[in-house]
Parts: structure tokens; sequence; C-alpha cells
């Protein structure tokens, strides 16, 4: 059989037509029927493209000049956009977003799943796309003689030291970050520089609470002592009263992970709250909570929905975290076992069980397929099971400890479409079916999209 020749070479310019987007967001074209993979490239759009990777069966370029525009390009608001790499889809109008994220999950029940005639509804979007995340991560260096902020360049550790604020942030989060970077720089508190292993500050860490309005700062250094403790304490309380927490965590090691395993409280709370729906959650420095609280009640009550809860109902919640799903379900169901590996996050539930008064929600810790497998020893009978995995999705010991339980219905909520629909295609052969998928847009201007499945024993 005759090679194939690729019909484009490395650093040729090249005129293109965009057919489709991927699952990245980036513009496909083809040449002679060769794809190429194009960042920033919306459907119908005629371009200019640099050839910068031509690969046996697909080529990647770059966009140097759009020809013939998209009714859907937008300008982007952010001033750093095409520097930054942390939003991927502002250059796209924000209903071209939420149908690129509904093609995606269609595409892989399609393709991984099997699972073509699925209804997947479409993506639940925000009214206001913008300043919706909750907590900021912020690394810290230094430029003549003053500490920076600011977000990594694309495929880079240089810190864009342009960037004045980041408009998917919360605009509190925004605003102390450059208090506590101003306050550290007049106090000369060192920037940690990675590459030499030494200096101080690595990172700054914000949460607040967006119906609270409570605030914590999170201060991450690579040194057991935090210099000038007091003075920061002082200063960081003086301009923002609401902030209502102030801890120190230590990372002594050479990484790239944010958090060491050392946190202390050196002000303040321990947490801050916030609530979803009618529930109240303490939030630590560590908890993993939704970085989005409009959207989340929107998909909760979606999963809500899906569980189609009776009073006698008994629910298991896989992967329950700080117990956000479990407790909004024990308002409906008779009980709620919870089920987590993280001993902190078991801790978390508990308390946020107490504060709102909910007696019905049990938390555990552990493997979910081994808990489930002891559960079902004692002779508990789920009616309904609720997962929430991380990317990777489900372990399939975890999916076959499900299907032995027999659940009337599985709740899958997910963050990864991929693993999502290669779930679904086991619980479909373990005697489930899935009655529809819905995609709802927690992280605008990114990738990123959440989905809750519903399914039900056949």
């Amino acid at each position: 059989m005759a090679k194939r020749e690729i019909p484009v070479k490395k650093n040729e310019m090249i005129t293109l037509t965009f057919e489709d987007l991927t699952h990245e967001g980036n513009g496909v074209g083809k040449i002679n029927g060769y794809p190429l993979f194009v960042q920033g490239g919306l459907p119908g759009e005629e371009a200019e493209v640099k050839v910068v990777k031509a690969n046996k069966n697909f080529g990647f370029g770059r966009l140097m000049n759009v020809k013939t525009k998209s009714p859907e390009r937008v300008d982007p608001p952010c001033d750093v956009y095409y520097k930054c790499g942390g939003c991927q889809l502002q250059h796209m109008s924000y209903d071209l977003q939420l149908e690129m994220k509904r093609n995606q999950v269609k595409s892989v029940m399609k393709k991984v799943a099997h699972l073509e005639h699925v209804p997947v509804h479409p993506t639940l979007g925000m009214e206001d796309p913008w300043r919706y995340r909750n907590k900021v991560q912020i690394p810290v260096g230094e430029k003549d003689g003053e500490l920076i902020t600011g977000f990594y360049q694309k495929r880079s550790h240089r810190i864009i030291d342009d960037m004045d604020t980041c408009i998917i942030q919360d605009e509190v989060n925004d605003d102390m970050v450059d208090v506590v970077r101003e306050i550290a720089t007049k106090l000369g508190i060192t920037a940690y520089d990675e590459k030499k292993d030494r200096g101080t500050l690595r990172h700054i860490v914000v949460r607040t609470g967006e119906r609270t309005g409570e605030t914590m700062v999170v201060l991450i250094t690579r040194t057991e002592k935090l210099p000038y403790q007091q003075q920061l304490i002082d200063e960081i309380t003086k301009h923002h009263p609401h902030v209502k927490s102030i801890v120190h965590n230590i990372n002594k090691q050479k990484t790239n992970v944010i958090f060491g395993n050392k946190t202390k409280v050196i002000w303040g709370e321990p947490y801050i709250h916030d609530t979803i729906g009618d529930i109240t959650f303490g939030i630590s420095a560590r908890s993993f909570y939704q970085v989005n609280p409009k959207q989340t009640d929107v998909l909760y009550e979606k999963a809500l929905e899906y569980a189609q809860l009776e009073p006698d109902d008994v629910v298991v919640d896989a992967y329950c975290g700080i117990g956000t799903i479990s407790l909004f379900l024990a308002q409906k169901a008779k009980k709620v076992y919870g089920v987590e590996i993280v001993p902190e996050a078991i801790a978390d539930a508990k308390d946020n069980a107490k504060i709102n008064n909910i007696t019905n929600a049990e938390f555990f810790v552990g493997e979910a397929e081994k808990v489930m497998d002891w559960w079902k020893v004692q002779g508990l009978k789920p009616d309904v099971v609720v997962v929430d995995p991380p990317r990777k999705g489900c372990d399939v010991d975890f999916l076959d400890a499900t299907i032995n339980m027999q659940p009337k219905r599985i709740v899958y909520v997910s963050c990864n479409p991929s693993t999502l629909a290669r779930d679904l295609r086991i619980l479909e052969d373990g005697g489930y079916e899935t009655k529809e998928v819905q995609p709802v847009d927690m992280f605008p201007q990114t990738t990123h999209v959440e989905c809750v499945a519903w399914m039900s024993r056949e």
C-alpha cells in the first residue's frame, strides 16, 4: 500500500476553513482530508494559518489572520487572555460555548458509551458568566524588588506580571490578593524562587462565601515560620473587616503542588461559611467545595430531581466529600449514607450535618467499593446511589459493588464526560438504563463541563 503523503509542511503558511471544534475548543480544518487543529479558530471562518507541527495523521497550526470572521467571534474582555491559558473560550460567544459543551457530551455518549439515542439536554448556563469563582490560588514571584502575583503564562512557569485582575474570580478575592501582595512587599517578605528553592511566600489563596461574604486568606510558605506574622494579620484585618480566617500552610517540598501537609489557623476561625440552597457549609482551607455556588445550586437541584426521592428512600452518596450532596439529599430522604476516602472531608461532613441539624445522614471513611460491600453484608439496600467521583471516574470495583447493591436509581454527577461515558457503559451492561444526561456549565470561559446522568434499573 502506498504511503500517504502529508499535504502540509512545518512552518508552511496555508489558508484554512474551519469546519468544527474539538472538545478543547480548537478549530478543525482539513487540507485534502488531513485535519489541522488550530487554537482560536471558529467554525465557518477562513483564516491564514502557520503549520507548527505535522504528524502522520493530523497536524497543528497557529492562527495568524482571520480573513472571514464568524458571527460567534467576540473580543475577549480579559487583557491577558492570549497569554494566560486559564480560560480557553473567551473568543467565542457564550451561546457557542454552551453548544460546544453539549456537543462534547453527545459525542462521548455516542462514541464511548454507545448511547446515541439517550437525550443530552442543552447545557444549563449562567445569566452572567463572569466573576463566578469563589476561590483563587495564585503564585507569588518577584520583579524589580517587588512581589508580583499572576497566573502562569501558557505552557510555562513564568508569572504574567501585567495581570491586574482575573474577570472570572470574585472581585473580593481579586482585591484581597492585591492587598496581601502589597502588605508583604512593604514588610520585605521574599517570594519563593522555585529554580533555586529559596525564598518564603509561594502562593496566596483566598476563599469567599458567595452568600455570606465571609473570606479566608491562606498564606503558603516554604518556611516553617511566617515572617512578620502579627503585622500581616493586623494589616489584612484592617483593610478587610469581612476576613474571618487567616491560615498559614507550610510546603517545604520542591514541587508544583500548591498545598503542603501542615496547616495552622493563625487568626480567626478554622472555617468560613457559605450556603447552597437551604444548607450551610463550613469550608476549611483544604476542603473541596464547588467554586461556582450559583451553578452548584443548579447542578444539585438536577441531581435531586433525578434521584426522585420518596420519604422512605435510603440513599448512598459515594465520594461524598464534605457532605455537600448528601445533606441536600437528606432533606428529602429517610436516610443518607456518605462515604469518602479522605478522613478530614468526613470530619467536615459530620460538622456540616451538625450545623444544619441534620440527623438522618451518616458518614464513613473508606474506599467506597469496600464500604459498600460491607454495607451489603450488613443488609443495607439503598433505593438510590449517587456518585460524584474525581476526573478519573469510578473504579470498576466500585461500579461492580453498585450493580450488586441493585439500587432502583443511580445519579451520576461528573466533571469529565469521557469517564462518565465509560462508566455508564459498564452500568448499562450491568442492567441499568441511562434515561437522560444534563450538562451544566460550572466553569464558563473554559472547556470544562459538568454533567448529571440519570439511570434506572431495567
